[in-house]
Order: structure tokens, then sequence, then C-alpha cells
């Protein structure tokens, strides 16, 4: 009874080079049951010029067995033109009379996998085949492998510039007010990150300003902190008080937390007529305002947790008052927790001193200068977290 072929298998595809037409019936012979069963499939070539036309008609042959002397083009000049056109997955096993060690060195030096020896021992044809065959079984599942790190690579970038396009970075980003300046910016320690910040008009008096910082990074951070971004964005539109939209920002987050995912948050509404400021924070890191008197003062807590770990929390509210010409900074922390070599802190200390040198500075040059002292400060050690900082100026 004639063997079925399995359509599963996907065969091994083999091409002979060889001038000798004995060869190809001895392989047929040999290989009989794989090829019937379609485990393996020959093609056949009777010098390097036909193995090269075969390698373009047969895309995916798995490697070659070829004769070093043959007329019309040889195994050494195939060789090198083959590794041309084809991928390096592509294995050569060169078949040589007994003792050409020359001819043998020469085509292990210009990229054969392995030889053999004519007349050929069928056993060990086999034993080579199946190592070149494990060979191309490994360098395949790296190359599969290499393309899929690309693959996410790609995506990485097409979701760090879909994440990017959610927070605003255009500056100044409302020109035609002149009582406020603003400016931001966001560092992410991976491609994508679970920092972010967001400013907005709630009315033609009320700015909301905002910055988060998700406990998850990579793409599970950014996928939560765009929905956080948009559900306090979208609740602050009704116009209630800071406390409020904290409030009903958590019920929501609560709903959609996945994996005790959470995020601190500082949440504040600014009076542009009058300087002053509402606010609430979630467990982030308290922000500070820079006097006109040249003191740094640090913005006093509501002491409430951070949003996505209990539903109907009551958050609070407090106010302060901003001076013409004064400047909340808010940050990430990113900033005060980044780590040197030596294992050392940023620190609240070290911001500190050096928002008092930035006294009057503009606005964006305060942003910049944190940035660049802390990545000066980090040195060679990897970013462990996102760095984010948002600047208010009340100019009145």
């Amino acid at each position: 009874m004639e063997e079925v072929k399995d359509l599963n298998i996907i065969p091994i595809k083999i091409l002979s080079v060889d001038d000798e037409p004995d060869m190809q019936e001895l392989l047929k012979q040999k290989f009989r049951k794989k090829i019937k069963s379609g485990e393996y499939e020959f093609h056949f070539a009777n010098n390097g010029q036909e193995a090269l036309q075969k390698l373009e008609e047969v895309r995916d042959i798995d490697f070659v067995l070829c004769d070093i002397n043959m007329p019309v083009m040889d195994g050494l000049t195939f060789l090198g033109k083959a590794q041309e056109v084809r991928n390096s997955i592509l294995k050569t096993i060169m078949v040589t009379a007994y003792g050409d060690i020359d001819n043998i060195r020469k085509a292990m030096n210009n990229g054969a996998f392995d030889f053999l020896n004519k007349p050929i021992n069928f056993e060990d044809l086999e034993i080579t085949m199946q190592k070149t065959l494990e060979q191309i079984s490994k360098e395949k599942a790296s190359q599969s492998n290499h393309e899929i790190l690309v693959s996410i690579q790609k995506d990485l970038e097409i979701a760090k510039n879909i994440q990017l396009s959610l927070v605003p970075h255009s500056f100044p980003p409302f020109p035609n007010v002149k009582k406020i300046e603003i400016f931001a910016t966001i560092d992410s320690a991976k491609m994508v990150g679970g920092d972010f910040y967001d400013y907005f008009f709630i009315d033609d008096e009320h700015l909301g300003f905002v910055i988060g910082d998700v406990s998850g990074k990579g793409i599970s951070g950014a996928i939560f902190m765009a929905m956080t971004r948009t559900i306090v964005r979208t609740i602050s539109q009704k116009g209630i008080d800071a406390s409020k939209c904290m409030e009903d920002a958590n019920n929501l987050i609560c709903c959609e937390s996945i994996d005790s995912m959470f995020v601190t948050v500082f949440y504040g509404i600014l009076n542009i007529n009058t300087g002053e400021v509402e606010y609430s924070n979630a467990g982030h890191c308290p922000p500070y305002i820079l006097r006109n008197n040249g003191l740094l003062e640090k913005i006093p807590s509501t002491g409430d947790i951070v949003l996505g770990i209990m539903d109907e929390m009551p958050y609070k509210m407090k106010k302060i008052k901003l001076e013409k010409g004064e400047e909340i900074f808010i940050f990430t922390d990113g900033v005060t927790e980044a780590m040197n070599v030596n294992d050392e802190l940023f620190s609240e200390k070290r911001l500190e001193a050096l928002l008092l040198t930035l006294h009057q500075k503009p606005i964006e040059e305060i942003n910049k200068s944190v940035v660049k002292n802390v990545k000066e400060f980090a040195g060679k050690a990897e970013q462990s977290d996102d760095i984010t900082t948002l600047t208010v100026k009340y100019v009145g």
C-alpha cells in the first residue's frame, strides 16, 4: 500500500548539487520513506549555476549538499555566490574526494557548515544532516524571536507616540491668556511609562492642572495612565471642586483597576483672576511654591490615599494663594528618587536647594534645569522611574 503524506508535515527541503547522475538515485533510494511521508523534499542541480537558479525558484530550501569539483561552476564558487543571495540560515555541506584537504579548508573558511568525503558513507550523511537541521532549527527560532522583538519594538514606538499625544506639548499652551504660564516635561524610564500631566480650562477663570504617577510601568502603566488622565479631565469639566473630582475619579478607577494598580495624583484648580488655588493630593509628592521673596514653600498635604485602592473614599481639599509672579512646581517621585551608581537618592533636599537657585528664572528653565541636574546626578545609573515636571506660574 502506498504511504500517504501527512499534510501537517512541513518538509525539509534539501538541494543536492552534483554532476554525477548516480548521486540523485542514491539519495532518492536512501531516503525514499522520508520522501514518501513528506518529511524530506529533494531538489537537484548538476552544477553551481543550476543550483543558484534552483535557489531562486525554491526560496525556502533548508540546506545544500554540494560537490566541490563540477563543470560550469564549481562548488567553491557556488558557495560564495549562494551566501550573497540567501540569508545565513542556509547551510551548505560540501562533498569532495577523500584527502582533498586544501579544498575542504577553503570551503570551511568560506562559510561551509560541514563536509563529507566521497564515496559517501550514508550513516555519516544522516548524522551530518541531523546536526545541520538542529543548527538550522536553532537559528530559525532565534530569527523568529528577533522578528518578534522587532515587531514589539515597532508597536512600542507607536504606543509611545500615542501616549505622548495624550499629554499636551505645545508651549505656551494658551498664548492669548496672559495671566498664566505653563511648562512641563516628561521622560519615561521605558519606551512607554506611567507618568502623566495635563492642564485645561474648566471655565473662563479656572484652570485645572494635574500630575500623576501610576504604580506600574511599561504597557500596563501606559494604559492605566491614559485611563486616569481621561477620567480626571472628564470629571473636572463638571465644574466640581478638587476633592469631589478626586472622589469621583477614585470610584471610577477602582471599577476599572486590574492587578491592584493605583495612581498618585495632585490636582489643582487655579483662579487666574485672584491667584487662589484649591487642590487635593491623592498620595502624590507635595509640590513647591516658589515665592517672590526667594523662599521655597512646600504645599501642605491633604492626607489622602492614592486613587484606585478603595472606592467610596472621601478626599479633602485645601487652598493656597499665589501672588503675582509666583509659581507652583509639581513633579513625580522619579525626580527625588532618582538614584546614582552609589545608590544615593537625588532627594527632596537636593531638589529644594536647586529650586532656590532658580528663583525668578523662566519656567522653562526651571523644569529643564531640574531634569538636567537629576540626569547628571544619576550619571551612568539606569533610569528606574519616569521623570515628570510641571510648573504653573500665576502672572496675574
